[in-house]
């Protein structure tokens, strides 16, 4: 799994069970970059439900709407933050689940490109699990749009995709952080923000894309997503269970 390609190993899988800040959260997962890069941490998966947040791009901060779209996401109730990655604006909150994986890599940025298709796979994997028809790909009108989107299908409308899962990549000398939310339940919040600050930004995007995974497989819950996702990752690894206290956080 160190590139997305080599064999099964070992992988560390911690619980983050509460939030520690919008921010913070965000900033803990380039903390745990720097140890993986420094040989201070094998290769690890961290798991949490953040609190609600808007992450936007670096190129989000050069628009002349970018003030009114952060004070849009305050009066939405969610924090508004600027990610190091880039792309477009993405929402999140506790109905959404948000996977950091770590590792330490020689050469990280070799496999860059492959590994967003690869997770891509994994993650339309542990979703179709729980019986989403999903698929990897940009949906047209997708906010916080990417070629290794993941997006489900409407059962009974096919025409209605709706984008499940963001990602975004982080590689430094000596290994990668692999981040991605998965939108389980109450779209509806998450929508709103969007829209409210995409308006702000300017930007063009179809809300109809802004779904969650419960609105295509009724009664599914972040607990299910993440057995899903686990069982899914068990099949590319070896998983060994930690408590969040070993991060050191």
């Amino acid at each position: 799994m160190n590139d997305g390609g080599s064999g099964p190993r070992t992988l560390t899988v911690v619980r983050q069970e509460e939030s520690l800040g919008a921010g913070r959260d965000l900033e803990f997962g380039l903390e745990l970059l720097g140890k993986a890069r420094s040989g201070g941490m094998g290769p690890t998966l961290r798991l949490y439900r953040p609190a609600p947040t808007v992450a936007f791009g670096q190129r989000d901060t050069r628009l002349p709407g970018f003030e009114a779209a952060a004070q849009a996401c305050r009066d939405n109730g969610f924090e508004p933050l600027v990610r190091r990655a880039g792309g477009r604006a993405a929402a999140y909150h506790r109905g959404t689940l948000v996977v950091d994986h770590i590792e330490p890599d020689e050469d990280a940025i070799a496999g860059s490109k492959t590994r967003f298709a690869y997770f891509g796979e994994l993650f339309a994997d542990a979703l179709r699990r729980v019986g989403v028809h999903a698929a990897v790909g940009e949906i047209p009108g997708e906010y916080c749009p990417g070629e290794f989107s993941v997006h489900g299908t409407d059962a009974l409308d096919r025409t209605h995709q709706v984008k499940l899962v963001g990602t975004a990549q982080r590689v430094v000398s000596g290994g990668w952080l692999f981040s991605s939310v998965i939108v389980v339940e109450n779209s509806a919040p998450i929508r709103k923000v969007l829209t409210d600050s995409y308006a702000a930004l300017g930007l063009e995007w179809d809300p109809a894309t802004a779904g969650a995974v419960d609105d295509l497989v009724p009664g599914v819950d972040v607990s299910a997503v993440e057995q899903a996702l686990l069982a899914t990752y068990a099949g590319h690894a070896t998983l060994a269970p930690a408590p969040f206290s070993s991060l050191g956080a």
